[in-house]
This record gives structure tokens, C-alpha cells and sequence, in this order.
């Protein structure tokens, strides 16, 4: 790094998320990752956003949230009205509004948080979510800024933009599915707005939450494309701390459901948990309920519709209530229901957890690979589907509860419980697993001295902007 003997800071690495909580995780994790390294690291966000990113993260230290330095970027005010569990579409458009009034009013309190850091340091780099264009074009302004885009999904979702991209995808047996093709059209027009699609990066280059063990072949297509453009690239996941359950402190606060996984047999626990954009109707509920409790396989299962815009603001009764007392008493023994938030890292490290049914967020699938859990994929929007394909038709680590073509239908009890069985009875389902709890084990590695992405790619940025 470099040294300090002049009067100015050396660098000042500055982290702008979008406000969405798989967003916020993911640069409050490189945060975590590069304070850790010593770098000065600020984070900035509305006030909502930075409080729900600072109470939801884990699988840290509690002292390591004090290595970063905290701003709250004042927006204009916003609606935030329950999500609509009867619209026809899965995507989040209760959220729209703090969308629009966050790209419209953040750019101020960021220009002036930046002129006030460019002062005072030799370099200011500003590691921005790709969707908040602003802060590239904000970070060009200074004499002395360097702007880096997260991308906070699976780097294979750029070949779509790239020639030849596509050509590999037909080759490996994949159908792409851009983010495009499954959001709302009113979401894909403010995206349209927020990040001008001339160039795939604005700034100095991209981060990529990925791996060579998850994308080895579509990260060299995306840096080469790049590189062809003057453009760096890294590969500086998984983000997420890689989490050893077995070296657990004791007397460390546990949520009661780790307690309650202590309790179980190895690898025999589905964790079920739909993230935190999507709410399924009340009658698919139903099925999801009937599906695990006929199917006789332990389970958590997160319960809790998608987030509000402010996560603070006044809640709506629990819509569930009647539904879960009769399930809570059907599965009593093997099962435990969640209707808050849950810690997700620590489900997914411990030993008891065989499988996740998720909605293929790339948060959690870097998550649930990571930790070496398959995942039963259940694709809602945007980035999802294409998640799921790379999950189950590419990596092989998932198996599809429902195509993202039937988003719009409610899938029967049945057809989940099947699903369900064959992920946890069948000997696909442990081909599956095994192929998980490898990938598991190269990204490990991978993490360790010497290896493609916590060292060698993180060590390689941060040797960049400290040059």
C-alpha cells in the first residue's frame, strides 16, 4: 500500500449500493472485505438504507462494522406501501418510488460527499452498484477519481451485450434470458434512464461478485470484451464471508433457529426462503405449506413477504397468521417457520442444512454455492431466471421447481413435493448434492493464499488503486 508521508491521504474508496437489500449486502460485504485490508472505506446510502444494510449483515465480527465510515445520503421523500401479493407480476413494483425519487436526489449529497474527500486524498475510488450510473459520472468530475461498477449479478449476464456471448451460451446448451425479458417494463425503462446503455462500464472497470470456479469461461469472454475497450476486470467473489459453523463461538447471540438446526441429523434440513423482493399469493402459499408437510422433510422455512421500501416503516398485520397455526402443528418436530428475518449465511454454513429452495437472487446463489448447498431454484424476476439456468443446466448444483415461463401460474403441492423428495431422497438428488458440496470446496480454495478470488483478484484491486 502506499505509504502516508504526504500530507494528503493516499485513497479513499467510497461504496454507492442501490437500495435493494441483495444490493446493499454485496457492497457492504467488498466494504467489509476492503476495511479488513486497511483501506478507509465510506459507505453511502439513504439513512433507511444504510440502517437496514448495517442490521442485516452477518457472518462478521461485531467490531467490523466500526472500520467503515457510515453516510446518509439525503433523498427526497417516497411512498412506501406494502408489496401487492395479487399482482399479476412477481416483480417488486411497490419499490418503484423510492427508485425514481434515489436517482433522482442522490447525485447532490454524493457530488458533495466526493469534492470533500477529493480534497483531502490523492485518489478517490468509488466502487458504485451498475445501476447507479450517477456515481460514475459524478466520480468523473474529480481531478483525482477513479470509478470502478459492481456488478452485483452473475457476470454471465453481460454475453447478452457482447459479441460471441450468446454463441458460447448456444454452444453449452444455454437460453439466455436477459434482465430485461423478465422485469416490469416500468422497471426496465428506469433502468434504461438510470444507466445509458452506450458502454457496459462507465468508469475505470468492473467488479464482478463471481468466481473462475462458478464462471471461469464467461469471466474471460466479459474481460476480453473489456480489455478490447482499455477496461479492467476482477473477480473478487463471493463476497459473502465463507462461514465455519463448526468453530462457532460460544456465547455469541444465535437466533433460535441455528438452535434448532443444532438439534437435527447432518444434511437433512431443506431451508426455504424466497428473498426479500417477491411475496407469493395466499394460494400458492397453501400449496408451498401442503407440499412440505406432505413430503415429511424437515425444513425452515422463511415466511414474510417482500420488503417495503423503508424496512422501518409501520408494518401490516402478518397475513399468514391462520394458515400457520394449523401448519406449525402438522409439522411439529420437523419443521420451524421464520416470519422475520433470518440469518441466511449462518442456515446455509451449518451442517444440518442439505438444500435451499430459493429464488436464485445471485446474493443468495453465491451464498448457497459457496457454502456448498444445492439449490432448488424458483426463479421470480429479473436476474433470477437466468440464474436458475446457470444453476441447475451449467453447474448442475439445482434442480428447477418452476420455469420461469410459468411465473404467472401457481405451481400445485404436488409437483413441489416431488421436486422436494427427489432433492433430498433421490439419487439425482444426491448427484446434485455431491456436485454442490464440490463447488463448495473449489471456491474455498480459492479463498485461501494464492487463489482466483479473494486473494489474487481482491490482492490485484487493491494493489490497482493503491498504486
Amino acid at each position: 500500500m502506499v505509504g502516508r508521508g504526504c500530507q494528503m491521504e493516499p485513497v479513499a474508496v467510497v461504496a454507492v449500493p442501490f437500495p435493494a437489500q441483495g444490493h446493499l449486502n454485496q457492497l457492504l460485504h467488498l466494504s467489509l472485505q476492503l476495511a479488513s485490508r486497511g483501506l478507509p472505506v465510506h459507505y453511502a446510502a439513504p439513512a433507511a438504507h444504510v440502517r437496514q444494510a448495517r442490521a442485516r449483515v452477518h457472518g462478521w465480527d461485531e467490531g467490523a462494522l466500526r472500520c467503515i465510515q457510515f453516510h446518509e445520503l439525503g433523498i427526497s421523500s417516497y411512498v412506501s406501501p406494502p408489496p401487492d401479493p395479487t399482482a399479476s407480476s412477481p416483480f417488486p413494483s411497490h419499490l418503484m418510488p423510492l427508485f425514481e425519487a434515489y436517482t433522482t436526489s442522490a447525485r447532490a449529497p454524493l457530488a458533495a460527499l466526493l469534492d470533500k474527500l477529493s480534497a483531502s486524498h490523492r485518489r478517490v475510488v468509488v466502487v458504485y452498484d451498475r445501476l447507479n450510473a450517477f456515481a460514475a459520472e459524478e466520480t468523473a468530475r474529480l481531478r483525482n477519481g477513479e470509478a470502478f461498477g459492481l456488478h452485483c449479478l452473475a457476470l454471465s449476464t453481460l454475453l447478452g451485450k457482447m459479441d460471441g456471448g450468446l454463441r458460447l451460451l448456444r454452444e453449452r446448451g444455454l437460453a439466455f434470458l436477459g434482465v430485461e425479458e423478465c422485469a416490469s417494463k416500468e422497471f426496465v425503462e428506469y433502468v434504461k434512464r438510470a444507466r445509458p446503455p452506450k458502454e457496459i462500464s462507465p468508469g475505470t472497470g468492473i467488479l464482478g461478485n463471481t468466481c473462475r470456479a462458478l464462471e471461469a469461461e464467461f469471466i474471460d469472454v466479459v474481460a476480453d470484451h473489456l480489455a478490447a475497450g482499455g477496461k479492467k476486470l476482477y473477480a473478487v467473489g463471493p463476497l459473502n464471508p465463507l462461514l465455519d459453523m463448526s468453530a462457532w463461538k460460544q456465547g455469541k447471540q444465535r437466533h433460535e433457529c441455528l438452535d434448532w438446526l443444532d438439534k437435527q441429523p447432518p444434511a437433512s434440513v431443506l431451508y426455504v426462503s424466497l428473498g426479500t423482493t417477491s411475496s407469493l399469493r395466499t394460494e400458492q402459499i397453501a400449496d408451498l405449506a401442503a407440499a412440505l408437510r406432505d413430503s415429511k422433510q424437515r425444513f425452515i422455512w422463511v415466511l414474510r413477504d417482500a420488503d417495503r421500501a423503508d424496512i422501518f416503516a409501520d408494518h401490516v398485520e402478518n397475513r399468514h397468521t391462520k394458515l400457520l397455526a394449523e401448519f406449525t402443528k402438522q409439522t411439529e418436530g420437523r419443521g420451524l417457520v421464520v416470519t422475520e428475518w433470518a440469518p441466511q449465511l449462518d442456515i446455509l454454513a451449518h451442517g444440518a442444512t442439505a438444500a435451499f429452495m430459493s429464488h436464485c437472487g445471485w446474493n443468495s446463489t453465491m451464498e448457497s454455492l459457496s457454502h456448498g448447498k444445492p439449490i432448488l431454484a424458483w426463479p421470480m424476476h429479473c436476474d433470477q431466471p437466468w440464474d436458475a439456468e446457470l444453476v441447475c443446466k451449467y453447474l448442475k448444483a439445482g434442480m428447477l421447481v418452476r420455469s420461469w415461463e410459468k411465473h404467472n401460474e401457481v405451481i400445485p403441492a404436488e409437483a413441489i413435493r416431488q421436486v422436494i423428495e427427489d432433492a433430498m431422497l433421490s439419487d439425482e438428488g444426491m448427484a446434485v448434492r455431491q456436485r454442490a458440496k464440490v463447488l463448495g470446496e473449489v471456491i474455498r480454495l480459492s479463498r485461501s493464499d494464492g487463489g482466483s478470488s479473494r486473494n489474487k483478484d481482491l490482492d490485484d484491486f487493491i494493489a490497482y488503486i493503491t498504486r
